[in-house]
């Protein structure tokens, strides 16, 4: 590749010092040139398109009503050919095979070795996936995430209509809402639904993800970025 053509990187993340550091990491590398910075997933959307990047590094956790998984999917419809490097606090395998399926290039833990995270940058550039440490060809790829599909079971089987969330946007919504401690009767008048209506979309939640009461559900949507914890009021 060579230092004639820099990677142009777009970092997608709304926590300013985690910004910076990324950027001072990036300034030593000569082949890498950050070519802007997104605080939410439709300012990320927008950027991708105007700015043209190589490789986009995107957390998976963000404001503006579309996570890192849902923003992904969407610049993929657009640049299919264009790498994501999904960044998250939390690594598990399902919300890998999620990431995976919806188009991202690699998985990785936000406490990464910077020189771990430029190698991977310049290794997705060149067309390859990084999943677990082990690069990969697109065919390779393919037979990993048919492997992991076909190992999951239950509530976060893939499908081809949701590839991010076995919940609904309602289900978020209202999950959003359980996680700023609201009660059933405060989110039924918040979003103008009656109460049973609430009722019967948290035991589906619960359902679907297979825990046992609300907090559990809340604390697996957050970890898995399909519901953002804001520091605003329930009231709001």
């Amino acid at each position: 590749m060579g230092n004639k053509t820099p990677i142009r990187l777009l970092i997608v993340d709304d926590h300013p010092l985690f910004r910076a550091g990324l950027e001072q990491i990036m300034e030593y590398e000569d082949n890498i040139v950050i070519v802007g910075q997104s605080e939410d997933g439709q300012r990320a959307v927008e950027d991708a398109r105007r700015l043209s990047p190589d490789v986009i590094l995107l957390d998976v956790n963000l404001p503006g009503g579309m996570n890192g998984l849902q923003v992904a999917r969407q610049i993929k419809s657009e640049r299919p050919n264009l790498p994501i490097i999904i960044l998250t606090a939390y690594h598990d395998t399902e919300q890998v095979v999620h990431a995976i399926s919806v188009g991202a290039s690699s998985y990785c833990p936000k406490d990464i070795k910077p020189e771990v995270l430029i190698k991977i940058i310049e290794t997705v550039r060149q067309g390859y996936y990084v999943i677990n440490n082990e690069r990969m060809s697109k065919d390779q790829r393919d037979k990993w995430l048919d492997e992991q599909i076909r190992e999951l079971s239950g509530p976060y089987t893939i499908d081809g209509e949701d590839h991010y969330s076995p919940l609904s946007p309602r289900e978020t919504e209202i999950l959003k809402h359980v996680t700023k401690g609201m009660s059933n009767k405060e989110i039924a008048y918040k979003l103008g639904i009656s109460q049973q209506t609430v009722k019967n979309h948290m035991t589906s939640v619960l359902k679907k993800l297979n825990v046992d009461d609300r907090t559990q559900a809340a604390i697996t949507a957050i970890r898995r970025g399909w519901v953002r914890v804001d520091s605003r009021s329930k009231d709001e």
